[in-house]
Order: C-alpha cells, then structure tokens, then sequence
C-alpha cells in the first residue's frame, strides 16, 4: 500500500491544484471537532469533551468560544473551564480577557449563574481549580457580587476557599470601592484558618488609598506586622502615592525613612523618590526637593529623565533658574542623566511657563553646541513661533535642526503647519522647498493644512510638485 501510494502520487507531483489536498481537507479541525462534540449538549459534557484526543492551544479555544458567543455563552464558559485542566496547555491573562469580551461576561453576569447551577443540576465534580476559573473570568468581567457568590457556593460543592480565592473577591470589592466588604472578607479569612498574604494587604492598601481611607491604609502595616508579615516595597509605595497626593510632606518624609531603614525589599526605588520629589514640587518646594534628590543617590538609586524633569520643571515654576542650570550640571556631569534630556525639558519647561525667548534662546544653544533637541521640544518650538506669526524664524529653526542632523525628531503635524503658513505669508520659495522634502519623506498634510498648501503652489505654478502633495492624501 505504501509503494501504491508513492507511485500515485509521484505521477501527479501535485502540479494540479486539484489534486494539492492539504491536511485540513482530510481531517476537521481541533476547533471543529471541539464544538461538533458540543452541540450534542448532553449531562456533564466535560466527560466528552475529554474523549477527543486532539491538539489544545490557545487559537483552538478562542475559535470554540467565539463560536458559542453567538448564543450558548454557558457552553462557552464551560468548555473554557474544561480546558484549563488539560495538560500541555494552560489558559493566560490574556486568554480570560479575551474570553471575557467575547462572552461579554461584563455585561451579562447571569451567565456564571447559569454555569455553577448547571454543575450543581448535572452533579458534576467541581474541584477548586475550576472554581479559580470561574473566579478569574470574575475578576476579568469586574464582576465583585458574582465573585462573592462564587466563593459561598465553594462549600456547596465540597470545596474550601483558600486565600488565593479570597484574594481575588477582596480585589474585587477594592476596586469597585466598597472596603467596607472587602474589609469583612479579610476578617473572615482568619474565622475560617486563612491569613491575608501580601497580596491581600496591598489591594486592601489600594483600595483604602483610592478611597481616601488613609488612617485605614497606615493601620494596615501594624495588623500586617502583628501576623509577622513585612510590608515590601510595593505596599510602602501605595501607601506613600496617597500620602504624596494628599500633600502630606511630613507623613511622606516619615514613610520614606521607614523604608530606607528596613531595607532589603522595602528599600525605596527611583520611581519611589521621584513620587516624593514630584510631590514637593507640587506644593511649590522644588527646592526643599533637591534634599531628596540628595538622599536619593546616597542611597543608591540612580536619578533619570522623569526625576530630573520633574526638578526642573518644578524649578522654573517657582522661578528658581540658577538652580536649574547648577542641577543639569550635576545630574549630566554624574552621567544620571544625558544633556540633550536635560535641556530639552528645559526648554519645554520655560514655553510652559511662557517664558518662549528664555527657551528659544536655550534651544539655540542646543544647536550651536550640538546637543540635539527631542521631538516634544523641537514641535513645541517650531509651533509657538508659527502661532505667534514667526512663520519664517519657524522654517530657519527646522533647517537648523535639519543641518544638525535630527530632523527626525519633528512631528509631522509642524511640516504641515509651516508649508501652510510660508504659503499664506508669501514666502514661496521656502514653502516649496519644504514641499519637496515632504515628497521626498512621503509626509502627508494634515487637515486643513492640506487645501490651503496645495492651492498656493499652483498658484506660484508648482504644479507637478502640487500633484505629488495631493497623491500622497489619497
């Protein structure tokens, strides 16, 4: 049979697409066999589905579920549960998300009603480990009643809740906002012989944050601490983005300290001092924040771009320009921090604060001393000056930032902006000129630049370079 078949098809050579079968024309696929096994719809369909020896991945599933979102999500869901007890396969955050807006689980709750009391009806064995992916698609749907009756049926069906599933209805009513539940639940969890983890304790500690419970949320570490559990860093910052947001510099100095004195997984990180430095440059002490910036590299943690911005942009707030120009000496000769970050929110600070000839001023300085400008400084720049009707100073500085090689760095919104403004004012050389470049670079005008910039190059006769502009809108 096998030299049969060889010699059938070595005649053909599957030259004829007619005869090119691929694997698929012979066999259904996973997904097809999947969902057959299904519409049979019979008691315990997890049983059947186990029968069905084929390959399980992650397409295979998302194509079943799709096809049982129409108008059997309950099937979906489980089959759904089902696969995630198969081996050599296991469901990812981003397969509940993707299940969960396929189902529209967030919008039709019933569904994980319908699922739990067709087990109980079917007398199906239902083990924790599918409880936890009942509870999962809860979480993903921000379903936290749901997730709560979930976890009272657990013992229906001879199951006890451990802390993971409490952990996943805690968040829950964290993040709906009700701590008042989400506080009951943690106090049950001792009733019933379970301690809250870290995971617990920094949900709890989010949710008390966000809901401006921060007496609760300090009360927090000494309960944790009491149950032998150290708060780590993670929970310290929670805590300390509320104290921050509160404008409580004191209590935020205080937590910082803590930190720094236990160490270990509770030592601050840069995003940890950033948080505090922004803090104080929110309450006007950008100043007072260089103390932190200090205690920052004495520690360890090395500054970067969003600490020193946030410096100097609290800085030139309070009007403090020398000490600007002193913290990018230190931050780029240090080697924190590179100087063309440093002036480049510099300059974006000081059009912030319209201080435009201070910040073109320094920008030029950029260009003479070869510290290329970033793209948010550069547009910014280019832009106020066309809005301030410098539409010709706006060019010369894009043909600067061009010989410096970084013209890269221009939104293509300011290519648009300035052709239309050198047409409109008469400058027709420059504006043709940037018309090529623009062909050249294939950039398109933006609306409304588009109608004014291509009508003024006919006009001048630049009609075959107005065509180019106008077949790269289409």
């Amino acid at each position: 049979m096998s030299l049969l078949y060889r010699s059938i098809t070595s005649s053909f050579n599957f030259k004829n697409p007619i005869f090119a079968f691929t694997r698929s024309q012979f066999f259904s696929s996973s997904a097809d066999q999947y969902w057959t096994q299904l519409q049979q719809n019979g008691p315990n369909i997890e049983r059947s589905l186990s029968k069905i020896r084929v390959q399980l991945d992650s397409s295979c599933v998302t194509q079943v579920v799709k096809r049982c979102a129409v108008n059997q999500p309950v099937l979906g869901v489980r089959f759904f549960i089902w696969a995630a007890h198969q081996p050599n396969y296991r469901h990812t955050s981003y397969m509940y998300n993707k299940v969960c807006n396929l189902l529209r689980i967030e919008l039709n709750p019933c569904v994980i009603n319908d699922v739990m009391e067709g087990f109980f009806r079917e007398g199906c064995l239902v083990s924790v480990k599918m409880f936890k992916v009942v509870l999962n698609l809860c979480r993903e749907g921000k379903l936290a009643n749901e997730g709560l009756w979930v976890l009272r049926k657990m013992k229906e069906f001879g199951c006890e809740p451990d802390t993971l599933a409490y952990n996943v209805v805690i968040r829950l009513f964290c993040d709906k906002g009700d701590m008042d539940e989400a506080g009951r639940l943690m106090r049950e969890m001792s009733v019933v012989g379970l301690y809250p983890d870290m995971i617990t304790y920094v949900a709890m500690t989010k949710g008390f944050v966000e809901g401006d419970r921060l007496e609760e949320a300090c009360g927090l570490f000494k309960v944790m601490r009491d149950h032998g559990c150290l708060p780590n860093r993670v929970m310290y910052s929670t805590l300390l983005d509320g104290v921050c947001r509160f404008g409580d510099l004191e209590k935020a100095l205080q937590l910082l300290g803590e930190m720094e004195k236990e160490g270990g997984e509770s030592k601050p990180n840069v995003i940890t001092y950033t948080s505090v430095i922004q803090s104080y440059c929110e309450n006007g002490k950008s100043v007072e924040a260089l103390g932190i910036l200090d205690r920052m590299v004495a520690n360890g943690s090395v500054p970067n771009r969003v600490t020193a911005s946030t410096l100097i942009n609290g800085l030139c707030v309070e009007g403090h320009l020398n000490e600007v120009y002193k913290l990018i000496d230190r931050v780029v000769g240090e080697g924190f921090v590179s100087s063309t970050e440093c002036y480049s929110s510099l300059v974006v600070s000081l059009m912030r604060i319209e201080k435009i000839p201070h910040a073109e001023k320094v920008f030029r300085s950029m260009l003479a001393t070869s510290v290329h400008p970033d793209s948010l400084a550069s547009s910014l720049l280019i832009k106020k000056l066309c809005s301030q009707g410098q539409i010709l100073d706006g060019y010369r500085l894009y043909i600067e930032i061009e010989k410096l090689g970084c013209i890269l760095t221009i939104d293509t919104d300011i290519y648009s902006i300035l052709l239309a403004g050198l047409c409109q004012d008469g400058h027709f050389l420059e504006a043709a000129n940037l018309a090529r470049v623009m062909v050249e670079k294939g950039i398109k005008l933006k609306f409304p630049y588009a109608e004014v910039a291509i009508d003024h190059l006919k006009n001048i006769g630049e009609l075959e370079l107005a065509s180019h502009i106008l077949r790269l809108q289409n």
